[in-house]
């Protein structure tokens, strides 16, 4: 199978790759090697096509391509609106020039990446309300240390639940809303092209190669650097926010079970979450990545942001059934891993 793999030179495109050519399957890359994802001395691959998809054309890489694998996108939280318009011209005008390239040259089966960041906080039980999503946290619950959401209708306590992928998105940033309408433009591109898509809603996604200290690390980079720095990793709120971390084997894995699988499903756009299964609080992260390390106890600040979302953990049923993925690290020894693990740089 011929692959175009958008984002190649990325944290979780590099492993996509490798795995794919280990099955037998050519992958034809291409990057944009952002200076925020790679640092402004990167050195490209020559293997690696340098192309940005808001602005080049890609017709020339997609001739004789079976599937497209598309990872590239600006991360991040994106937490001040003045973000809106990078996201949506990076994640969103990008990925609709890549589907009107896909619409003309035929290529009509695509496996994207996208992430549980859709859901913002997921879903909740009241005893009283039943299934609730939450609601927006108070500022004075917050400055007095109540993390835990309300109940959006009697105000009362309610506890977190997982989900699944029939969750009706929440996001709550830009790069969520920007994740939310990539789906929305490959749902209408299946529908205008009669074609095929799997979007791959990854949940916390850490090993090897994490970019270190950039506006794309994730909180388990994050507190990684502070270790190798000496530094104790510091945990807002109360430590006790709910995740699921999946290795990124595992992540490329889903990947490449979803590019060989992706023509046998149906028109249309098929959404799978990808996770451990296995719930893991932030707290209990820092404090695994700290105890591997030798270092500093985990500090908790007790700081807040109103942005954050409090839970979000999502059931991998879906993607066992639809796709034969299990995740094969459980997060305690990979995160055990990240301890040595190396960190990409800048």
């Amino acid at each position: 199978m011929r692959i175009l793999l958008t984002g190649a030179a990325g944290f979780i495109g590099t492993h996509i790759a490798r795995q794919a050519r280990a099955r037998g399957h050519e992958v034809v890359g291409l990057d944009a090697y952002l200076p925020a994802a790679h640092g402004p001395d990167v050195a490209p691959d020559p293997a690696i096509a340098r192309r940005d998809l808001r602005t080049d054309d890609v017709d020339d890489l997609l001739v004789g391509i079976d599937v497209v694998c598309h990872q590239a996108a600006m991360v991040g939280n994106g937490v001040d609106a003045q973000d809106l318009p990078a996201y949506a011209e990076h994640n969103d005008a990008g990925s609709a020039r890549l589907l009107a390239a896909m619409a003309r040259t035929g290529v009509a089966d695509l496996v994207m990446a996208s992430s549980m960041v859709v859901y913002g906080d997921g879903r909740y039980t009241c005893p009283v309300d039943g299934d609730v999503p939450p609601a927006a946290r108070e500022d004075a619950d917050l400055h007095d240390g109540r993390f835990e959401p309300r109940c959006p209708r009697c105000h009362g306590d309610i506890t977190w639940r997982e989900i699944g992928e029939d969750t009706p998105f929440l996001p709550r940033t830009s790069y969520a809303a920007s994740k939310v309408a990539q789906e929305h433009y490959a749902s209408a591109w299946c529908t205008l092209q009669t074609a095929r898509a799997i979007a791959l809603r990854y949940h916390n996604v850490y090993g090897p190669g994490m970019p270190a200290d950039t506006p794309y690390s994730g909180v388990a980079a994050i507190f990684r650097s502070a270790i190798a720095r000496g530094e104790a990793p510091r945990v807002f709120e109360d430590g006790q926010q709910v995740r699921d971390f999946v290795h990124v084997t595992d992540v490329a894995h889903a990947n490449v079970l979803a590019i060989e699988q992706v023509a046998e499903h149906p028109a249309g756009l098929t959404a799978y979450n990808v996770a451990s299964g296995r719930t893991f609080t932030i707290g209990e992260m820092a404090a695994t990545l700290a105890r591997a390390a030798g270092g500093d106890a985990p500090v908790l600040t007790g700081d807040y942001r109103h942005f954050d979302v409090r839970h979000v953990v999502a059931s991998p049923a879906a993607a066992t059934a639809g796709l034969g993925f299990t995740a094969q690290i459980a997060p305690e020894v990979g995160l055990a891993r990240l301890a040595s693990d190396p960190l990409r740089t800048r």
